[in-house]
């Protein structure tokens, strides 16, 4: 008895003549997951994605896995394919296969689905034979059609048929790489590794930049970021981390501008930098982690004063989050225990101690004017380096 993925997707189905490249773009990117996992064959037909072991080294415990990170999946379910796609073996298909399925329920109820309209029996014919046949299985069990334990599928489609139970909810939103590319402002805190997830959910392909202040945060702090970086990947796929040194622009900052504006001018040269290297790597966006008013940098007029320094559109997915649901999507994705590591990053050197929360853009810009701005974002951009971070299966 051959065992297969069922994979059903969502939002694709309504982009009309579009709808083939979102899903070309969806299987390429299960292919590639699944590379990971053993010889699979993932093919599509009527709005399904069939996953197929195609050898003995084909592991779909680690396929199943995969599939619940890719973006684009809203269900999915291990299915057997009936011996014969007649009544009879499907049937024979549903009492060899579902009695494990169905340890410890007490109910179920069966529906069918029959594409393939050739087939004789119609969907309560066909649900009342499978029926039966699971009922001479496991005679303990007994139907209820209204509230049951478990809902059977028996799913006919052209030239197969397959029986499930249960169905598991995949990751949704859209594939990686169906909406370009846009670069992350990747910190070592909490939330932009929740915004990266987020944007990666609707089908951006992540870049990331991330600023350090070596010697005043550590070799442990940037490792700490390539780390989240790497769990991120489960959903996003490779990133490309590009480190930046803020040392110099702080420095001086420190010496010649006032402390209350301080992180206000930084993050202006975090926006332009950042801005100025999504260009070169052929991004179309900024992507930030903040949130309104989580921190004296975040209110809404600091917000629009480091906006402008930015040329392209900023997208901050968790802006009207508060900080217990991004920690819950973080714990979800597997990056909160890291992100807590008690090691420093650039905005906690230098803070100001009354830092401006309602800046004027215009008292921002005569600060910024007291250095050569220019040439202080060109020697950062000069000394990037990139770390490229490879998809983590597990």
């Amino acid at each position: 008895m051959k065992e297969f993925i069922l994979c059903k997707y969502g939002e694709i189905i309504l982009k009309g003549a579009n709808r083939a490249t979102f899903e070309a773009q969806l299987v390429k990117e299960l292919r590639f997951r699944l590379s990971f996992c053993g010889n699979f064959s993932v093919t599509r037909s009527q709005s399904v994605i069939y996953i197929e072991p195609l050898d003995g080294d084909a592991d779909i415990d680690a396929a199943d896995e995969a599939v619940s990170r890719v973006f684009g999946i809203i269900a999915y379910n291990r299915a057997a394919q009936a011996e014969s796609c007649t009544v009879e073996g499907i049937c024979k298909t549903a009492a060899e296969y579902l009695p494990e399925k169905l340890a410890g329920a007490r109910t179920f109820k069966v529906e069918s689905k029959r594409a393939d309209k050739s087939f004789p029996l119609g969907s309560i014919e066909l649900s009342r034979e499978v029926g039966g046949a699971i009922l001479s299985a496991c005679p303990k069990l007994r139907v209820d059609v209204h509230s049951p334990d478990v809902t059977v599928r028996a799913e006919v489609r052209e030239g197969a048929a397959f029986v499930h139970a249960g169905q598991k909810k995949g990751a949704g939103g859209m594939p990686v790489g169906s909406s370009d590319r846009a670069m992350l402002l990747l910190s070592g805190g909490i939330d932009s590794p929740v915004a990266g997830y987020m944007m990666a959910k609707r089908g951006v392909r992540l870049e990331a930049v991330h600023f350090e202040s070596f010697p005043y945060t550590s070799e442990r702090a940037r490792e700490k970021v390539l780390e989240l970086a790497s769990l991120m990947t489960k959903y996003t796929g490779g990133i490309n981390v590009h480190v930046v040194s803020l040392t110099h622009i702080q420095e001086e900052l420190a010496k010649h501008c006032n402390e209350d504006y301080f992180t206000l001018l930084l993050r202006r040269y975090m926006m332009t930098i950042a801005d100025r290297i999504a260009k070169e790597n052929g991004c179309g966006a900024l992507i930030t982690g903040e949130s309104l008013g989580q921190v004296a940098s975040q209110t809404m007029s600091a917000l629009g004063v480091t906006d402008a320094a930015a040329t392209m559109p900023v997208f901050r997915p968790c802006i009207g989050m508060d900080k217990a649901e991004i920690v819950k999507i973080a714990e979800h994705i597997g990056t909160f225990e890291t992100s807590i590591q008690p090691y420093e990053d650039c905005c906690t050197v230098f803070t100001p101690r009354h830092p401006r929360t309602k800046p004027e853009l215009s008292k921002v810009l005569a600060e910024e004017q007291k250095l050569d701005f220019e040439a202080l974002v060109a020697e950062a951009i000069a000394g990037a380096t990139v770390e490229r971070i490879k998809y983590r299966p597990n």
